[in-house]
């Protein structure tokens, strides 16, 4: 079985768990962003937004790179690939008691 740090994971959930949070994931993809351009999109104060991005430093999911005034973020996916895997040793939990509903409600449905 695959060995996880919880201090790690629980960072990643609790940064995903907002979805400005997400939000700020989606956009920034695998380049480089402006953290301006980042939170244009979003009804929220810049310094709102900034919070939120510290967030998602912690969890170890962006990198901040500064260039003079402007703040660059760029993604940094191991983290979501180790909350990946967690959630993958899960999967086999789930599935077969998926499985068997779904064939019961077939069978209810005929």
């Amino acid at each position: 079985m695959v060995e996880y740090r919880d201090e790690e994971l629980d960072a990643v959930f609790a940064a995903l768990a907002h979805p400005v949070r997400r939000g700020v994931l989606q956009r920034v993809g695998p380049g480089w962003a402006r953290v301006t351009d980042l939170a244009a999109p979003f009804e929220i104060s810049l310094a709102g937004v900034s919070k939120h991005i510290a967030v998602l430093e912690d969890a170890g999911l962006l990198r901040r790179v500064v260039h003079g005034r402007e703040h660059h973020l760029t993604l940094l996916a191991s983290p979501l690939l180790s909350a990946d895997r967690w959630l993958d040793s899960c999967r086999r939990f789930w599935e077969p008691n998926l499985d068997r509903l779904e064939a019961r409600l077939r069978e209810e449905g005929k």
